[in-house]
This record gives C-alpha cells, sequence and structure tokens, in this order.
C-alpha cells in the first residue's frame, strides 16, 4: 500500500493529540516547534569538578546516535523524501521532549515512509549525515585508551552499523525497518529500543567489565535517555532537551562531544 502525504499527516496528527492530552503542547506549536528551540539562547557547560572521573577507571562510554553522536534525525531526513519532514520533525521533537509515548510515536513517524524505497537510506547516509563535532576525537581517545563503546539508538541499524564501521564503536543496539522488494514496509521488525532498552544495554555491558575499570558514561539529549543517563557512573546531557539538562549534573551545551574529555583526567 502506498501512503500519501494527506494520509501521513492524519497519522502524525494523532501522535500531536496524544501529546496535548497528556500536557504537552498543541498540534500547531508542535509544528513549529524546530524554528522555535533554535532561537534559544544555550546555557553555559555544567562541567562541575567533582564528577570527574580517571580516564583509568572507565570501561565504558555509551551514547545516543541522533542528535548526539550525529548532527541530524535519521526519520526526519528520511521523512522528508516522502514530503512529511515537517510533521514528523514535529513529532520527534515532542517525543525527544518527553511529552509522547515513545514506542507509539516511532510506530506512527515509521508508518510514514511505507512504500519508500530502500535507496533512501543510502542518500541519507551519503549526503545528510553528519558526526557530531568532537566525536572523531572522543573515539580516538577510548580506543587508545582501551574503553569500549556503545552506540544505542531509538533509530536505525542501517546508520549504526556505518557508523560502526566508521568509527569502531564496539557495541550497537538499534530498531530494524522492514523491508520487502527494495521498499520500506512502514513496521519495526523486533522489539523496539526505547529508554528502558537504553538503560538495560548500558547496565549489562556494565556487569561485564572489571572492578578495576567499571566506571560507566553515558551521553543523549532526548527525554528517552535519561534513564541511561541515570544508571551511567556519569550522565552527559549533550545539547540537550530542558528536560534532559534538568535531571543531571554534566551538561555540555556548547562545543563538540570531545568537551567531555575535561572530566576524564
Amino acid at each position: 500500500m502506498r501512503i500519501y502525504p494527506r494520509m501521513l499527516r492524519f497519522r502524525l496528527a494523532d501522535a500531536a493529540i496524544v501529546a496535548t492530552e497528556n500536557g504537552g503542547t498543541t498540534p500547531n506549536v508542535l509544528l513549529q516547534s524546530m524554528s522555535m528551540n533554535s532561537t534559544l539562547t544555550a546555557e553555559h557547560n555544567r562541567l562541575p569538578t567533582e564528577s570527574a572521573i580517571p580516564l583509568s577507571l572507565v570501561g565504558l562510554i555509551a551514547m545516543d546516535m541522533d542528535s548526539t553522536a550525529i548532527t541530524i534525525e535519521c526519520i526526519d531526513e528520511i521523512a522528508d523524501f516522502a514530503g512529511v519532514k515537517v510533521e514528523v520533525s514535529a513529532v520527534t521533537e515532542a517525543a525527544m521532549r518527553g511529552e509522547l509515548d515513545f514506542q507509539d510515536s516511532l510506530r506512527k513517524r515509521v508508518a510514514c515512509l511505507e512504500g519508500l524505497s530502500t535507496k533512501v537510506l543510502a542518500e541519507v547516509y551519503e549526503a545528510r549525515l553528519r558526526p557530531s563535532p568532537g566525536l572523531k576525537e572522543l573515539m580516538a581517545v577510548a580506543h587508545k585508551s582501551d574503553v569500549k563503546t556503545l552506540l544505542v539508538s531509538g533509530g536505525f541499524t542501517y546508520f549504526t552499523e556505518r557508523m560502526r564501521q566508521r568509527f569502531g564503536y564496539t557495541y550497537t543496539r538499534a530498531n530494524t525497518l522492514g523491508e520487502h522488494d527494495g521498499r520500506l514496509t512502514g513496521q519495526v521488525c523486533g522489539a523496539i529500543v526505547d529508554a528502558a532498552e537504553k538503560a538495560r544495554m548500558l547496565r549489562f555491558i556494565a556487569s561485564t567489565l572489571p572492578a578495576s575499570r567499571n566506571r560507566t558514561i553515558a551521553l543523549g539529549d532526548g527525554a528517552n535517555d535519561l534513564p541511561m543517563l541515570h544508571a551511567a557512573s556519569m550522565g552527559v546531557a549533550y545539547h540537550a532537551k530542558p528536560r534532559v539538562r534538568e535531571q543531571v549534573k554534566v551538561a555540555i551545551n556548547v562545543g563538540g562531544l570531545d568537551t567531555l574529555l575535561a572530566l576524564l583526567p
């Protein structure tokens, strides 16, 4: 079944209504959220010295992918090929602010992709996906110091696998987009990687670390990263939504991912 933009808007409107019922923003405000957020004045970085962890004690650095390890939200860019980027982006923003149930909102957004050629995934990766500033430097330090790395995402395996190959992550975990005859089915295969799964992955890998290097660090930007940030020895809000910045001690609001190195003496 081919999905057309008008039908997609009806599906996405359902998600916007849920946000309103849960005390979030109205649908019209959701559609304006991206431009509004870009006008907000960023806070200064919060890098309290008491949060510092000697790098020699760190065994794992975990991070979200979309808007953390990379500068885009992949699902929004894929939706651009279906002509509904504005609508999908608004729902993504609401979900990252914690105003929507993540699993339900992801299913609705992925449904918008039904019928698209799988070739658009390569186009997004090659033409639009950019690593966040400082990622290369942070990963280089992790590799040199024998720190394991985890890229865990509510996004998609197509992109996490390529990021693994490019930057050498030790582990990756993400959702798999359904495909059939070269087109996206509009469904997610298997269990969805949500906030709980992100935290579970961090705890599981942490349980395998030696006692001498059992400290963990997690970086993320959205509400679905909070359980993982809380589960880590150091949770870092990276250019994050207000709700996330409010709940963790360390926040990088200016600069790249390598700003974290200031707390890893």
